[in-house]
């Protein structure tokens, strides 16, 4: 085993009340891949920090090795005395580190190196700092959110990069998918402790499971003990002569450990307070267009969104995804085309930018909108208190202004309002961002169990597979046109349909140019004087083949008039939409080969 770059052993830190880290410890080995998670307020970014040595444990051991170098991505970036985005990220490499790095990453993280750092938007500004970090290829990298505000190409892109890095990784993340295939290990922290599982996140909830079971077994036996001490002082025999003192402090030990005992930090007991009924019919987008000088954003575009459906939104950034969802939602005007809105809507928006959130209020002024401290939920009136407590907040924090909530604890609290509120439309922009997994876990529930409508914009791919029964993409990704295809199922079951579709394509131009370069030969002076029987057959069975797929590709489409067919059988509906594509994908192969056949045998007969 090679030894470690990186130790921390026995770290203890508090702020007062319950200590933050109590006995935590971290070590990285040259390679290693380790991911920290832990629920918001576990102390995963405190850690890091000090790890880092930006933060000093109040007791506990830190080595890091004399040689090594460490990068931490900074979630403020401090541009001071830099006037462009490639001078500060160049100004994180080392003696001997290539300059032509810096390049390499700001490129393929959207940015071009000559922006202004104080005219960045957040995204920008953790993508400059991304950069930076990366490009001296540290010994060890510490990565904290690093998804945070990057498209799903990009965040693809960066999780090549790091499976091919020569860094040791430390990173901290919500996005299940990332964490799976980065990872090697994992530290979980939880009420201070830290517990390390040598394999990748992917097996990391089952053992956090079975740690937590085990931990309540020992807890039970405890308890047992506990009693069985307390009969033997009440009605021992040896009791009733005289206490062995040295038993009955074993006893107040017992009980002092079982007292002490903080067992998992609960779970938030949630639902969506849901509004009446809307019409059957949510959203009607006709043809609906929108353009940015010269750049068209949404070509003529159609939709219809029933109630029930759960759609999602993705693409590159820049791609148009809050344009289109503003549209859809009538809080937008399309430049040509309609949009008609169904009945009884009641619209409940998460905004991805937090918009809604004023710094100087308190959670409890938030909550009830500056009306007392009780609000109605569900039809029942909750003090807000009792209310906040549902979402893991403590009653003294009623009076806490926003300011001072980490970014996990402000989408919890947005969460908590969202969810006060009646709707029957939920629109979710970005609404995975800061939340810890277990939140994560509580939305997902929310929204596959909800009666309304969602409309939501994520670059979770976890989350989009689990939630969503359509995708809205940009039909060409790699250069956004302001064409959007609708594809059955969630970002998984769209790549598998754009790959099928694809791959047809190439085989039908593949036909074509067979069949461009057969007509050619063929109509070449004194290549032929007749047709070929091959091309006899072709031009005489082509139309009948024609026909039969015709009457596939019908047969296939009344299948698919089926409202119900995606909700009873999502396979079906992904098989047959296939086949489908291909079908009439073979039927214009077939039609261009015919033509060309009948145009070369007019030109021998004539």
């Amino acid at each position: 085993m090679a030894p470690p770059i990186l130790k921390l052993d026995d770290i203890r830190l508090s702020f007062g009340g319950t200590p933050l880290l109590d006995g935590a410890s971290l070590q990285v080995e040259p390679g290693d891949r380790i991911c920290l998670v832990g629920r918001n307020g576990s102390g995963k970014s405190t850690l890091m920090k000090i790890a880092a040595g930006l933060v000093e444990a109040q007791s506990g051991e830190v080595f890091r090795h004399p040689s090594s170098t460490i990068r931490y991505l900074e979630q403020a970036p401090d541009f001071a005395g830099f006037s462009t985005v490639q001078a500060y990220a160049e100004a994180g490499l080392g003696p001997g580190d290539d300059p032509y790095r810096v390049t390499y990453l700001l490129n393929h993280l959207g940015l071009t190196g000559e922006e202004d750092p104080r005219q960045l938007s957040g995204g920008e500004a953790r993508r400059a700092a991304l950069a930076r970090v990366m490009a001296p290829e540290p010994d060890i990298l510490m990565l904290d959110e690093p998804t945070n505000h990057l498209d799903l190409p990009t965040i693809e892109w960066l999780e090549g990069e790091l499976q091919k890095s020569r860094s040791a990784l430390v990173l901290i993340s919500h996005d299940r998918r990332f964490l799976e295939r980065v990872s090697t290990a994992v530290v979980w922290l939880d009420r201070g402790l830290s517990r390390r599982l040598d394999r990748g996140f992917g097996h990391f909830e089952e053992w956090r499971d079975e740690v937590l079971e085990a931990e309540e077994l020992e807890q039970h036996k405890l308890g047992k003990q506990i009693e069985r001490e307390e009969h033997w002082l009440r009605y021992g025999v040896t009791a009733r002569r005289k206490r062995n003192m040295r038993r009955l402090g074993n006893l107040q030990s017992l009980r002092a450990e079982y007292r002490g005992h903080r067992g998992p930090q609960g779970t938030i007991q949630a639902a969506v307070t849901e509004g009446r009924e809307s019409g059957k019919l949510v959203i009607e987008a006709e043809a609906i267009t929108k353009r940015y000088g010269e750049r068209q954003i949404v070509a003529p575009f159609s939709i219809r969104v029933h109630r029930g459906d759960c759609i999602g939104l993705v693409g590159p950034n820049g791609a148009g995804k809050t344009t289109l969802l503003k549209m859809l939602t009538g809080q937008l005007e399309p430049d040509s085309g309609s949009i008609k809105l169904g009945t009884n809507l009641e619209i409940a928006t998460l905004d991805q930018k937090r918009e809604d959130l004023n710094p100087e209020d308190t959670l409890s002024h938030y909550l009830t909108d500056g009306r007392g401290e009780n609000l109605l939920v569900n039809g029942e009136q909750r003090h807000v208190a009792g209310y906040m407590k549902d979402f893991l907040f403590q009653p003294e924090q009623m009076r806490t202004p926003i300011k001072n909530l980490s970014g996990g604890e402000r989408a919890r609290l947005i969460l908590a309002r969202i969810m006060a509120k009646p709707s029957n439309l939920l629109i979710l922009d970005e609404p995975t961002n800061d939340l810890d997994i277990e939140t994560l876990d509580l939305l997902q529930e929310i929204v596959a169990g909800y009666n309304g409508t969602v409309i939501l914009v994520s670059h979770d791919r976890d989350f989009l597979d689990r939630t969503v029964t359509s995708t809205l993409a940009p039909a060409n990704p790699d250069a956004p046109d302001g064409r959007w295809i609708e594809y059955a199922g969630g970002y998984t079951d769209m790549m598998a349909q754009r790959k099928g579709a694809l791959e047809e394509k190439r085989r039908a131009e593949k036909a074509k140019a067979e069949a461009s370069q057969s007509a050619a030969q063929a109509s070449a002076p004194k290549a032929q004087a007749k047709l070929s029987y091959k091309q006899k057959f072709a031009l005489e069975n082509l139309p009948k083949e024609m026909e039969k797929a015709e009457k596939e590709i019908a047969a296939r489409e009344a299948k698919m008039a089926d409202p119900n067919l995606f909700t009873k059988d999502p396979a079906a509906f992904n098989r047959i939409a296939n086949e489908l594509e291909n079908l009439r994908n073979r039927v214009a192969a077939m039609e261009e080969e015919w033509l060309e056949l009948e145009m070369l045998r007019e030109e021998l007969e004539g």
